[in-house]
Parts: C-alpha cells; sequence; structure tokens
C-alpha cells in the first residue's frame, strides 16, 4: 500500500527497544555495561572525558546528537549513595561536559537530568547516571510523533570525534 510516507530507517533504536545491553539484573554490576565501558578503549566505547571518579560517554541510543551521559565508576544506583568526591565530581564532569558540547556543536539549549529506578524510567535502574541532551531550535518535529523515529545528523563516531577534543581542550 502507497501511503505517501518517506521512511527513515532507525534500526538501532531497535536493540534498545530490544532491551540490548540491559542487565537482567540491574544490581548486579557484573552485567552492567556502565561498569564495562570504562574498562575498554574510549573511542570504542564513545568516551569523551574522564576524571578520577566518574566518565563522560555518548548515549548509545541518543535522543539528539551530542546526548551525553556522565556516570560514576562505581556500581551505584542512588545519587544520595554518591560520597563527596563523586558528587564533586559528577558535579564539574557535568559542567565540562556543557561545556564541551558547547564548543564542538553549538547548541542552543540542554536537557539535563537523571531517572531513578525502573519506574523513574532509567533505562539501566542499578547504575546512577546524568543525561545532558543538547537542543536546538525546531530539532524535534514530526518524526518522533508520527513515525517514533529521531533524525540524527552524524553518526556516533563522528560526534565523539569532535566532542572528546572539545572536552580535552578544556582546563583541568
Amino acid at each position: 500500500m502507497d501511503d505517501a510516507l518517506e521512511r527513515r530507517w532507525t534500526p538501532h533504536r531497535m536493540a534498545y527497544i530490544k532491551g540490548e545491553n540491559k542487565p537482567r539484573d540491574p544490581h548486579e554490576a557484573s552485567q552492567c555495561p556502565f561498569c564495562r565501558i570504562p574498562n575498554g578503549d574510549d573511542e570504542a566505547g564513545l568516551i569523551v572525558g574522564r576524571g578520577a571518579h566518574v566518565y563522560v560517554v555518548l548515549n548509545l541510543y541518543p535522543y539528539n546528537s551530542g546526548h551525553l551521559l556522565v556516570c560514576p565508576y562505581r556500581h551505584v544506583a542512588d545519587y544520595t549513595d554518591l560520597d563527596r568526591e563523586e558528587l564533586t565530581e559528577f558535579s564539574s564532569h557535568t559542567q565540562k561536559a556543557i561545556q564541551a558540547l558547547r564548543a564542538s556543536l553549538q547548541p542552543q539549549g540542554f536537557n539535563i537530568g537523571m531517572n531513578q529506578g525502573t519506574v523513574g524510567g532509567a533505562g539501566i535502574a542499578g547504575h546512577l547516571h546524568q543525561h545532558i541532551v543538547p537542543r536546538w531550535g525546531g530539532d524535534s518535529n514530526f518524526m518522533p510523533v508520527v513515525a517514533r523515529t529521531k533524525l540524527l545528523p552524524a553518526t556516533l563516531p563522528q560526534t565523539r570525534e569532535v566532542v572528546a577534543a572539545a572536552f580535552a581542550a578544556l582546563p583541568a
């Protein structure tokens, strides 16, 4: 049937919908992708910056280009479980991530937040992570609403390259 709709395929979203990389037990660190990612190569893991207690990584299933996550290395589920050093670095790396995104992608605004617990919307409830989603005027259109599709103008490796370079250029 010809419905005159143009199709944009986003097969990477199906992996997320089907639960790829989602731990069976959210409290088991050995199953947690946020515990595994920092043990590998930064480029392959899409890490754009590291600190002593947290790291910043591109979201594998982004809402927008440049969608970053700030994650503690330690497997903790709740914001109140962060110790003072982790909390300080979590906050400072959120600021650095915003600065790096401004320098590299020039967004006009941001959505910043956390979803805690499965009921709160956390995709990986066992490992705390903060979302930093860059926004531009007109970045939301009919596609997500009508077609459940998000159009992204750059690949994750391309985005990682420019954001990581901007993150590395920031003062320590």
